[in-house]
């Protein structure tokens, strides 16, 4: 049969260690009850991977931040919960991604089909769109609704996938297979939303409600300048507490937080043209410029996005008076 058998029995601390290997380091606490046999299985992994895990027991995995990729669960049976960033996923399917937490309850009859998508993938796609990558990686909304009929046949794409991988076929036909993967991670960019999706064009998110849409382009015009979320609601034409209410349901977080992450963008491309030495400043004049006024708070939000400290990102050493956080 096409695919790996990476683990089957009823030794969990085993396939704990098999798990590690393939996915990331994380948490594992097993809970109790009659153990029933665990079955770790990998359908496919090229351009991305696919795989199919049990535990056989009532297990809670703690991941961590997720690092270069996306992780997104779909239960093929038993009703488990998952936590990203902190927040419990309303839908039964959730994708989280690079410096996000992923946590999970997973009941003894639990059976997930878990997709990978590395981060230069869903790069790619974007560039595909927009002619460059993003400059960070983009968050998506946690909750896959399969209640939108886009979302439902995406979710349905990816179980087509998975039975092709488990077919003869998919050994015979490596087109097909990456024919299936750029179905996924397309489809992915284009219909979940994420804090990109204002550079794309504008067909890509048809579904997206237009008041969010009226509120991202409005952050993407005037990043630098001083805006509250009255006037991001005001170009939205909706009221803050709608505004809010709408950014919490599609894409997990605030508009301040979008707005931030706007301007962090601004941010890390300004520094990255000061490091190639087609632009000059400090760090500090390049934060105040975007309307980060606190600049130790500055460096801890830029680090928290990119993985370093800003002065590292400009090729400039902290001596010289930038915030390190």
């Amino acid at each position: 049969m096409p695919g790996s058998l990476l683990f089957e029995g009823h030794d969990v601390e085993a396939l704990d260690e098999v798990v590690t290997r393939e996915f990331s380091p994380h948490c594992l606490r097993v809970g109790r009850g009659d153990p029933a046999p665990a079955r770790f299985r990998r359908l496919h992994r090229r351009g991305l991977a696919l795989y199919e895990l049990g535990w056989g027991r009532p297990v809670d995995v703690a991941a961590g931040e997720l690092p270069d990729f996306y992780n997104v669960h779909i239960p093929l049976a038993g009703a488990s919960s998952v936590r990203v960033a902190g927040r419990a996923v309303a839908a039964p399917c959730s994708v989280a991604g690079p410096g996000m937490t992923l946590g999970m309850s997973l009941p003894a009859g639990a059976d997930t089909l878990i997709l990978f998508l590395p981060q230069a993938a869903v790069d790619n796609a974007v560039a595909a769109q927009t002619g460059e990558p993003p400059a960070a990686a983009l968050r998506f909304a946690p909750d896959l609704a399969d209640g939108d009929p886009a979302v439902a046949a995406w979710l349905d794409t990816a179980r087509a996938f998975a039975r092709f991988a488990a077919s003869p076929l998919a050994a015979r036909s490596p087109l097909a297979a990456a024919h299936f993967e750029q179905v996924l991670v397309h489809g992915l960019v284009d219909l979940q939303p994420h804090d990109h999706v204002a550079a794309l064009p504008a067909y890509a998110h048809p579904a997206l409600p237009r008041a969010v849409r009226r509120a991202m382009a409005y952050c993407e015009e005037h990043a630098g300048e001083p805006v509250s979320v009255a006037d991001m609601a005001a170009a939205a034409r909706v009221s803050p507490r709608t505004l809010q209410d709408r950014f919490r349901l599609d894409f997990g977080t605030t508009p301040a937080a979008y707005l931030r992450r706007v301007r962090l963008d601004r941010v890390h491309q300004d520094l990255l043209r000061i490091a190639d030495g087609s632009a000059s400043g400090t760090v500090a004049e390049v934060a105040t410029r975007w309307g980060f006024t606190h600049l130790s708070r500055f460096a801890a939000y830029y680090r928290e996005a990119y993985g370093q400290l800003p002065s590292r990102t400009a090729g400039q050493s902290d001596s010289r008076g930038h915030p390190g956080g």
